[in-house]
């Protein structure tokens, strides 16, 4: 194994548990901790985010350029997850089934149109 992917998938597994441990603080009312939660959340992203520049830097990778087809990318997931997890939250939570599952496919719709915005069709 290499150095570089070593150190992303410690730091990337710092990083997912803290974000994750936050989100479950955060949004749990029973434990009391939305405050902590948003704090532990928040140093879980910016583990990730050097993670990501510290592994960029090792493999000797130039830094990302901010294009319209990066941010375009970017938004076309958010929307994606967010749909998904809505429908999933309709279904779940709220006991909307049939809205859950249709928000929820067209999440999933969305969320596979990156592989052609991204890749390209040829």
């Amino acid at each position: 194994m290499k150095k570089s992917t070593f150190v992303s998938m410690i730091l990337g597994t710092i990083g997912g548990i803290l974000f994750a441990l936050g989100m479950c603080m955060a949004l749990i009312p029973e434990w009391n901790a939305f405050r902590p939660g948003v704090i532990m959340g928040a140093l879980g992203i910016v583990v990730l985010l050097i993670m990501l520049l510290v592994w960029r830097k090792m493999e000797n990778k130039e830094p990302i350029k901010l294009s319209g087809k990066t941010i375009g990318a970017t938004l076309i997931g958010i929307i994606g997850a967010l749909l998904l997890g809505v429908g999933m939250c309709l279904t779940m939570v709220w006991s909307h089934m049939i809205a859950g599952i249709a928000i929820g496919i067209v999440g999933i719709v969305v969320i596979l149109c990156l592989i052609p915005f991204i890749r390209g069709l040829k």
